[in-house]
């Protein structure tokens, strides 16, 4: 018996949106991630890009458990000595591009490789409610309702 490896032919690619309000960052980006990669499929294989394309809306509206939302920082260097600089998941919520989060939280989640890089492209992230792939006739995957942990809990 030999094992099965799926040709870049052969592979048949879906459309997933996904409604991030109230959703907890870090189990939709692990299943964003999943998706991307294709590591649902039967017919996944570990060097060949198999994912799907992922549509993910209202990413402004997503929840951070803990106090995440005030003390989780992102960090960059500018190039210059001295060039650290540092902005809390707040500020950037708040800031012009909120859809960084859940983008930074997923590509953290998927290989810095070019396959990596080729699975990232297919990540679609809109802070409305409204994206244009209405075209490509995506299903709604309703991620909050799957477990109760990954929708924020009323209490909090």
């Amino acid at each position: 018996m030999t094992t099965y490896s799926a040709k870049p032919s052969e592979i048949e690619r879906k459309w997933y949106v996904i409604d991030a309000e109230d959703l907890v960052l870090g189990r939709l980006a692990s299943k964003a991630a999943i998706l991307l990669r294709g590591k649902h499929k039967p017919t996944f294989t570990p060097s060949i890009d198999c994912g799907d394309h992922v549509i993910i809306i209202n990413a402004e509206k997503v929840h951070l458990t803990g106090k995440k939302y005030e003390s989780k920082k992102y960090y960059w260097h500018t190039g210059y000595p001295g060039g650290i600089k540092e902005r809390n998941v707040r500020k950037t919520i708040e800031g012009k591009f909120p859809e960084r989060v859940v983008g930074k939280a997923i590509e953290r989640m998927i290989s810095r490789s070019p396959l990596g890089r080729e699975q990232m492209s297919k990540l679609h992230i809109y802070t409305g409610s409204e994206h244009p792939h209405a075209g490509q006739k995506p299903e709604t995957l309703d991620f909050g309702s799957e477990n109760r942990k990954n929708k924020k809990s009323e209490a909090a």
